[in-house]
């Protein structure tokens, strides 16, 4: 071999090998976090306490502070956009958001268009009703003239189950205050949506008179964070931060600052004013 084909193999060589380590490194690091990466996280701010928009029209609520515990745990950087409801899934699907958290129910129906972390909160669909009109099973919901649910929701899918995809008993709506707003106005006897939701709006409308009921043909449902199809790496990196979340007591101080019942705010309430102020 003369020095010219000598030289030009070895520039061959060179350039495969540096070739296959480039490989090896991008395969090393595509389940981490990319540093200089924002990911983009779409939610519906008309859900809360899961999500909500604040005076300054930012998200907020129990979904915003897990991400965003998530995030720090994790070493990555999220960034939150508002949007319909209707458009969360094509948008995710089309590469405009790269994570959907909006109290998504994971379905086998929607595991086929995108995939999911692990559940990180558990509820069912219940009826919300004006206090004192009687629900006690299915039969009574297939009895009135209208049924209010949000169009794609799991209270939607429940309902349609109930009464019939294109039953003109089913009324939907863009959103849960949409649909509250229309049983508030008697424009729909019922509302069928989320528990966790639902009691929230109880809870903070007590002149409203409304009351909810859980029914036995409702089971229960997970929330989970959706990514895009295939999208394996994203999954395990928010696996991972839910799973620190969870271990490093995070999880539950967020899901007490949303979820304590009253009688638990009061005995902490409580507990603290009986402590030493040093202590406090």
């Amino acid at each position: 071999m003369n020095m010219k084909k000598w030289i030009a193999a070895a520039l061959a060589c060179s350039a495969l090998a540096l070739s296959a380590c480039g490989g090896q490194s991008k395969d090393a690091s595509s389940s981490a976090p990319k540093a200089d990466k924002v990911y983009r996280v779409a939610a519906n701010a008309e859900f809360a306490p899961f999500e909500s928009l604040d005076s300054a029209g930012n998200v907020e609520g129990f979904d915003v502070d897990l991400m965003n515990a998530m995030a720090k745990a994790g070493g990555f950087k999220v960034e939150f956009k508002h949007q319909p409801w209707d458009s969360l899934f094509p948008a995710l699907k089309n590469g405009d958001t790269d994570i959907v958290i909006s109290g998504v129910t994971i379905t086998d129906e929607r595991k086929q268009s995108m995939d999911f972390t692990d559940p990180y909160f558990e509820i069912t669909q219940v009826v919300l009703v004006p206090k004192g009109k009687k629900v006690a099973s299915s039969d009574d919901l297939k009895n009135m003239a209208k049924v209010g649910v949000v169009t794609g929701q799991t209270g939607d899918f429940s309902v349609s189950k109930l009464l019939g995809n294109d039953n003109p008993k089913i009324a939907r709506f863009e959103s849960v205050p949409l649909v509250i707003k229309e049983l508030e106005n008697g424009g729909v006897d019922a509302v069928v949506s989320d528990s966790a939701v639902i009691a929230n709006y109880v809870k903070n409308n007590p002149t409203k008179s409304m009351d909810f009921i859980t029914l036995p043909d409702f089971t229960i449902e997970n929330y989970g964070i959706a990514v895009r199809k295939g999208d394996e790496a994203t999954v395990k990196m928010l696996n991972e931060a839910l799973k620190k979340v969870r271990d490093s007591g995070e999880y539950d101080k967020i899901h007490a600052k949303y979820f304590a019942k009253e009688g638990d705010k009061a005995a902490a309430a409580s507990q603290a004013a009986s402590q030493p102020e040093a202590a406090k």
